[in-house]
């Protein structure tokens, strides 16, 4: 097995609230190796972001708090860094495209200024230097007339042309991860296509490696090699991307599966899931998914299950085998 470039154990991440303490993300462990593209699915509120922000020391706090866990990028633990030392690796060397481009950007400074800052921060290039890499960056994404936009602001460009400017600032210090955030969540479909054909042929060029966080199995299932399902702030199910839409062992995964159209049609009508997703005021002690589950079982109520290898690389956290509907 090739040396992961970034290894997380045991990670924990917890939220005071008025309400009570959230817990958000509930000891994931998974490993990323390098130039491998790693899917993270799952509903809203599973702990896809906040993991891939913990990792990043960008949770605020207060309220959030990281109260266990190791996060290696080579050989360094990430969640025991200073804000200084985090700062030199953020951007530099793990990267991140947040959900909503307009809001990442800042509205009152032009984008060649927003590009250049983290190329004169971390590169030591000079003004000039970094307007010209600025204007490569822009031409590379497929951004038109690259020298000209660098004076534009944020509002000037359209909500995929935004995206692309993200993307952009991202690749900006040839970073060795690039965690994107649902980042075509908020555009249409077909600049969706497009951004996410722009991210596989970076990718390809660069030989970076990527965290892809989304909700929709549609988006990820050709540009991931490997994916991780998230519930409740657990990992329940993790394999390769062919594994997984072949054999789904998890009735979570199943109806996700279940619920993505097909033009064939041959599911019918589409699957739903019954009940609503869990809330963490505590930390769960039985199953998650049990309550929404029709396989649960009296163990389910009772224990967690751990995320145990069925074949291969295949791993599910999950007490019965779905397809014989028996313990495992």
């Amino acid at each position: 097995m090739p040396e992961l470039l970034l290894d997380i154990k045991g990670l924990e991440t917890q939220f005071k609230t008025s309400e009570g303490m959230v817990h958000a993300v509930n000891g994931v462990s998974f490993g990323l190796k390098e130039g491998e593209t790693l899917g993270v699915v799952g509903e809203s509120g599973c702990g896809k972001s906040v993991t891939m922000l913990s990792v990043l020391g960008l949770i605020p706090s207060p309220p959030g708090k990281i109260v266990n866990g190791e996060a290696f990028f080579f050989g360094r633990d990430l969640l025991k860094m200073n804000n200084e030392e985090i700062r030199h690796v953020r951007g530099a060397q793990i990267a991140m495209i947040f959900q909503d481009p307009m809001t990442s950007l800042n509205p009152v400074l032009t984008i060649g200024y927003q590009l250049q800052e983290p190329l004169i921060l971390h590169l030591g290039m000079t003004t000039q230097q970094a307007q010209t890499r600025s204007a490569e960056l822009l031409g590379m994404v497929g951004i038109p007339n690259p020298k000209d936009r660098l004076k534009d602001y944020p509002h000037q460009f359209s909500g995929g042309m935004r995206q692309r400017v993200m993307i952009a600032m991202s690749l900006a210090c040839s970073p060795q991860i690039l965690i994107a955030d649902e980042p075509t969540t908020a555009l249409d479909v077909t600049i969706q296509a497009q951004i996410t054909d722009l991210v596989k042929r970076l990718r390809d060029e660069l030989g970076m490696a990527i965290i892809w966080i989304t909700h929709d199995l549609g988006v990820v299932a050709g540009l991931a090699q490997r994916m991780l399902v998230m519930y409740g702030g657990f990992i329940i199910e993790e394999a390769a991307v062919k594994d997984l839409f072949a054999n789904p062992s998890h009735p979570y995964t199943i109806g996700l599966i279940g619920s993505l159209p097909r033009i064939d049609g041959k599911h019918g009508r589409l699957y739903s899931i019954e009940g609503q997703p869990p809330v963490l005021f505590q930390k769960p002690v039985s199953c998650p998914f049990a309550p929404r589950c029709k396989w649960a079982m009296d163990r389910c109520w009772k224990e967690n299950p751990t995320l145990s290898p069925i074949s291969g690389e295949h791993r599910v956290a999950c007490w019965v085998d779905v397809k014989t509907g028996r313990p495992r």
